[in-house]
């Protein structure tokens, strides 16, 4: 039953997240007082998640690190410098804004990555590596980037922003791979019960991250709409990013696959944690806004990355035969 359960909300995953933060913005008052409950659910989320995968998983990357590499340049350096251009070109007075474009583009790649890499039958071991390996160095990597392109405009708990990455993403993550060695795998059953459970949990959090954000969201204005497309825009040329530089480097289809879904993705409801936690309220919209596209795209362009595959085989399928050979 769990399982049939779970098969369902990943079907309704693009609809699960923007529903939630409708529900969080109209019953604000409800919400907002469940805050502190967010860390906990988030740990919970990220610790099902690890009981899939092992150690051992990692050591592919250190054998082929190329994608690896690719993946974290276009999630910590490629996309942050968009992000920062783009914020100063749109809204150059407007530090709070800036700050949250940059933000949802420095945060590390969505662990719900791993369901579409699944979907479009990617390369597992390495998109568990990537998920694994950028949500160990987000701790460092985030507060520290954050401080580069910001810098003292906005202030910035580096500290404190680590300390809950730690607690939310790379403790739990950590557990959960350590259970699945322990056990020899056993942890998957364990894992495959609570998905159903950590897809809950996510649309209550970013239920709770929509309440928050309430009266930045309430009244539509022209500037919220700006930010809107801004995301919406953003976050498109993320995937489309990502899906060219694994053609423009030759990468095999599952390969490609990864990049383009882990490349594109990002871990939205860590980030809205941090912003709502650790920064003013307003720098938590863009990142909270992006929780209205990123599922909706990624079924897009893995449809349109399943096509284009399906067409190029089409036209070439004696090439294809050689590769695959």
């Amino acid at each position: 039953m769990l399982q049939s359960i779970n098969k369902q909300l990943e079907k309704l995953m693009p609809f699960i997240t923007p529903t939630s933060v409708v529900i969080g913005v109209v019953f604000a008052e409800q919400f907002v007082s469940l805050s502190f409950l967010i860390p906990w659910i988030f740990a919970f989320i990220t610790f099902s998640g690890s009981l899939n995968s092992s150690l051992s998983s990692l050591k592919g990357v250190l054998k082929s690190p190329l994608p690896f590499v690719l993946v974290l340049l276009i999630l910590h350096i490629i996309m942050p410098i968009i992000a920062w251009c783009t914020g100063h070109i749109i809204f150059p007075n407007d530090q709070f804004t800036i700050t949250g474009l940059i933000l949802a583009a420095v945060i590390p790649t969505g662990i719900t990555s791993f369901i579409w890499v699944t979907i479009y039958k990617g390369n597992i071991p390495l998109a568990l590596a990537i998920i694994l390996f950028d949500t160990i160095l987000s701790p460092f990597l985030v507060p520290h980037t954050l401080a580069l392109l910001v810098g003292q405009k906005v202030e910035i708990n580096t500290f404190s922003i680590m300390n809950g990455l730690f607690f939310m993403v790379v403790i739990p993550s950590i557990l959960g791979m350590l259970i699945h060695q322990w056990t020899k795998g056993k942890s998957v059953k364990v894992g495959a019960a609570l998905a159903p459970f950590s897809k809950l949990g996510l649309g209550f959090v970013v239920m709770i991250n929509g309440a928050v954000v309430a009266p930045y969201l309430v009244n539509i204005t022209g500037k919220l709409l700006l930010i809107t497309c801004t995301v919406f825009a953003l976050a498109f040329i993320g995937y489309l990013i990502a899906w060219f530089i694994g053609k423009c480097f030759k990468q095999s289809r599952d390969t490609t696959a990864v990049m383009i879904f882990t490349g594109g993705m990002r871990n939205i409801s860590a980030g809205a944690v941090i912003a709502v936690q650790y920064f003013p309220a307003a720098v938590a919209v863009p990142v909270i806004i992006g929780m209205l596209f990123q599922q909706v795209l990624a079924s897009i362009f893995g449809f349109l990355f399943d096509r284009f595959e399906r067409k190029s085989i089409s036209v070439n399928p004696v090439d294809n035969k050689m590769n695959i050979s």
